[in-house]
């Protein structure tokens, strides 16, 4: 069994750019905690494998995902939780004056930066 905390300093950035803390890893799947600040727009990319689960913890932004089929910008605000299918294209960004902070659930484990592809997204990216 195992317990962890939220590590007070980022651990990585992801290929999008955002801040990332690893929390909990296991042979189904693993979790980060991710932090988006002020202004920040990330690099939009598709990931290969890997299929995730957010959940948004504070702050506000928008995520833009594209699967080739349907296309859709959601509103990220404490409280809503949204998935990102292998194949999507997907993009975010932080709206507001403060930090998005979101969950984020891979699965299976994240097997490394190899696995996201930069795609063309809605917006230009600050990073």
């Amino acid at each position: 069994m195992k317990q962890t905390r939220v590590p007070d300093h980022p651990d990585a950035k992801s290929p999008a750019g955002a801040e990332i803390r690893f929390i909990m890893d296991g042979p189904t799947g693993n979790m980060i905690h991710s932090t988006v600040p002020p202004g920040q727009i990330n690099r939009a990319t598709r990931h290969e494998t890997v299929y995730e689960f957010w959940h948004v913890l504070e702050g506000n932004g928008q995520i833009w995902r594209s699967n080739g089929v349907n296309e859709s910008v959601v509103d990220l605000e404490s409280g809503v939780s949204i998935d990102i299918q292998a194949g999507t294209a997907f993009q975010y960004r932080n709206t507001g004056g403060a930090p998005l902070m979101f969950i984020c659930i891979s699965m299976p484990p994240w097997p490394g930066d190899t696995e996201a592809t930069f795609v063309e997204g809605p917006w230009q990216p600050t990073i």
